[in-house]
């Protein structure tokens, strides 16, 4: 314990010429004062972990790309599958977040302790069984995907590393989930920097056999991945074990409890269909890209990791408005959350839009960096600008989910992500594509992202959310909005 406290001490002495932008939960309040800078400073450090976290796809985009444009292809078709994989047992990290932030607003931080130490356990041996399955389908689900045949057996061997490690991999985000639900968001940012930094040192010599390594290719981008979240995983693990920081968990706790569990799944099961929902989209858009030539499959690959970088904001604004929800929520002050939720929204549409004219403006020099090809640039170009002026309705619409989840309305969340990607993205991409070019899957991105935002926006002012209390009955979360949904997909013409 000592160690590791002198070890966090450290860290945050290295980081005293910023502290003014990183404050710790002991140094603002979620539930009481003004709601922009306890947001900000929960979110800073969340939008620093997600952007360490993307830099983990980056890298190995970047040196795939120079290894080959097949390896480039190969990892197009592997990122969406790692997502889909993560996002199956995801819920059970978002049900863990939502009952510690709403324990800890109301003042019950055992009963948070118990909640953390169970997800833990829960989430390590989904994650186990995942990977298995993972590993023994992944070939015929790329398969499946289209991946061509110079790509399939690279994507497989990626595919199949990233599944042998997914209980470390699983094993981190819970880590982060829980450590952001007590409201300390500072702790994994500093964990994650450390993993990021490892594996930027690892993958050149992995990939390319650089020094006394083998060259592994796109497979040793796996094994540096899979290496480097180990560490930060046994890291999170310890920090959590000792309580120097942040939420406990303790090992008598930890033995799964069946009730317990049902209470997870009744939260997190709608939270894992939102994110099987991302995912399956992406892995379903890539069964339409597939029908183009291998340049179109990676110049989507590039776009689609330079869009999670630029979404980074509006994902870690969402999260901090999670944690405010759920905590203010627990301590009885359903309007403080509608306030912070209202102002994410609203300052996520203006600093995303900006965003948007930059990358507008800069397309090409941006995929220019992740290849050489001239034809994948080009793609790629498109693509960006294309999507750029949809960018700040992205934020709208993940500020107003984060709240849902927050409340514990998880369903509500994940029925808006089904509509607006089942219903609008997947149908126009197909249409357009198969009518006139892949430019057809580009619109049906940006279509989708103001429908997104429409759909939350309203859904939101309907107020549902606001007697929401997982704390109170274990098999309430999710279940309040069940008929309201059904009645709102039949009835909205989204």
């Amino acid at each position: 314990m000592s160690l590791l406290a002198r070890l966090v001490g450290w860290i945050k002495r290295r980081l005293a010429p910023v502290s003014g932008l990183f404050k710790g939960r002991e140094e603002f309040d979620l539930t009481e004062g003004g709601i922009a800078k306890p947001l900000f400073y929960l979110s800073l450090p969340i939008i620093v972990t997600n952007l360490l976290q993307t830099a983990y796809n980056l890298i190995d985009t970047f040196w795939l790309g120079q290894y080959s444009t097949e390896a480039l292809a190969a990892i197009s078709f592997a990122f969406p599958m790692v997502f889909l994989l993560i996002s199956v047992g995801m819920g059970l990290s978002v049900a863990g977040s939502v009952l510690v932030a709403q324990y800890i607003g109301a003042d019950e931080e055992s009963e948070a302790e118990y909640a953390a130490s169970q997800t833990v356990a829960l989430s390590l041996l989904a994650a186990l069984l995942l990977g298995v399955v993972g590993y023994v389908f992944v070939e015929e689900l790329l398969g499946l995907l289209g991946a061509s045949e110079a790509v399939l057996p690279l994507a497989t061997d990626y595919m199949q590393v990233i599944s042998l490690g997914m209980p470390f991999m699983f094993g981190f985000f819970v880590f982060i989930a829980l450590m952001r639900g007590y409201g300390d968001t500072i702790t994994p940012m500093l964990v994650m920097f450390g993993s990021v930094l490892l594996n930027v040192i690892l993958d050149p010599f992995m990939i390319f056999g650089w020094g006394p390594f083998p060259e592994l290719g796109i497979e040793g981008a796996a094994i540096a991945t899979v290496f480097s979240r180990s560490l930060a995983l046994v890291v999170g693990l310890a920090i959590m074990f000792s309580g120097v920081r942040g939420v406990r968990i303790r090992l008598a706790q930890m033995r799964p409890d069946l009730s317990f569990a049902k209470r997870l799944v009744s939260i997190g099961f709608p939270a894992s269909i939102e994110g099987m929902g991302r995912a399956l989209s992406i892995n379903l858009l890539l069964v339409i890209v597939a029908f183009f030539p291998d340049t179109v499959v990676a110049a989507y690959g590039i776009g689609t990791r330079v869009f999670s970088v630029i979404f980074l904001p509006a994902i870690a604004v969402a999260r901090g408005v999670e944690t405010m929800t759920g905590q203010n929520v627990g301590a009885g002050k359903p309007e403080r959350a509608k306030a912070a939720a209202d102002f994410a929204a609203r300052t996520m549409f203006i600093v995303l839009g900006a965003m948007g004219v930059v990358a507008w403006l800069a397309a090409e020099p941006i995929t220019a960096a992740f290849t050489d090809n001239p034809e994948v640039i080009e793609i790629g170009t498109t693509f960006i600008r294309y999507v750029a002026p949809s960018f700040g309705f992205i934020g709208v619409m993940r500020a107003y989910n984060g709240s849902f989840r927050g409340t514990g309305k998880t369903l509500t969340a994940a029925a808006i992500v089904i509509v607006i990607y089942a219903l609008v993205r997947l149908p126009i991409a197909y249409g357009l594509a198969t009518a006139y070019d892949y430019r057809g899957i580009w619109v049906a991105f940006a279509v989708s992202n103001v429908v997104g935002a429409v759909l939350a926006y309203g859904w939101y002012r309907r107020g549902t959310w606001r007697d929401a209390d997982v704390t109170d009955d274990p098999m309430s979360a999710g279940s309040g909005d069940d008929l309201e949904v059904g009645e709102a997909d039949a009835s909205t013409d989204d």
